[in-house]
């Protein structure tokens, strides 16, 4: 057991070039709450709040070096490139997955695929990299991982379907509700529909995706569709 630990903990830290002075960190960065609860130890709680805020600030910097434009559109990309969806495609990247200690339960459930496990995994990774060896060794992280999908989306047509609807809404200050009407598939291939409402009752769109946010997103893109096909005014 333990040369299979070594082994996992090493595999992940050649991936990246890493050599951490604290294995532990690494241990708990990977260790999911349903792990800690049944073994009685550390989950990686703590050090998502900290991988968070490094990547708020890396892919903020990112984006204020690489886009000469207003702050909010800097602050609407770079909500986009850490959103749960985004922290999801980065983890998936490297199969982090693969090394996560799960509970019992989580480990029956698919858990190592379920994308709210691996958002916050790969977060409290990198918090872990930060707080034993600083911001320097977790660019190696960055750059390898993050930059790249970032550099891909910068020139990328603004997809943000439900931040436009918004602001069809409110210019006519009328309100939007987003409701996910149908969940179904294992926990890992989950199929989410949401459906879009105007006023709470009038129905402006419905649509499927393998998340929440995904469904609720074509779900105001149908609405918008819908409307450049009339041409109707909200």
């Amino acid at each position: 057991m333990v040369k299979h630990l070594d082994k996992k903990l090493n595999d992940l830290q050649k991936l990246f070039d890493l050599d951490f002075k604290n294995k532990n960190l690494l241990i708990r960065a990977l260790t999911h709450s349903s792990y800690a609860y049944e073994n009685n130890t550390l989950s990686n709680e703590r050090l998502e709040f900290i991988g968070d805020a490094v990547l708020d600030l890396a892919v903020g910097r990112y984006l204020y070096d690489h886009i000469p434009e207003s702050e909010g559109i800097l602050t609407k990309k770079r909500a986009q490139e850490v959103c749960e969806d985004a922290l999801v495609d980065y983890a998936k990247s490297f199969d982090l997955g693969q090394y996560l200690f799960l509970g019992k339960g989580e480990e029956l459930s698919q858990g190592r695929s379920k994308p709210g496990i691996l958002a916050d995994a790969f977060e409290a990774f990198i918090g872990a990299i930060y707080i034993d060896r600083g911001i320097d060794e977790t660019y190696k992280v960055l750059n390898k991982i993050v930059f790249p999908h970032v550099k891909k989306d910068l020139n990328k047509d603004d997809d943000d379907y439900k931040s436009k609807l918004q602001e069809l809404v409110q210019s006519d200050k009328r309100t939007l509700k987003y409701e996910i009407v149908s969940e179904k598939g294992p926990a890992h291939d989950r199929e989410f529909i949401s459906r879009v409402y105007l006023d709470d009752y009038i129905i402006m769109g419905e649509g499927k995706g393998k998340t929440k946010k995904e469904a609720e997103q074509k779900a105001a893109f149908s609405a918008l569709k819908k409307l450049a096909e009339t041409d109707k005014e909200l």
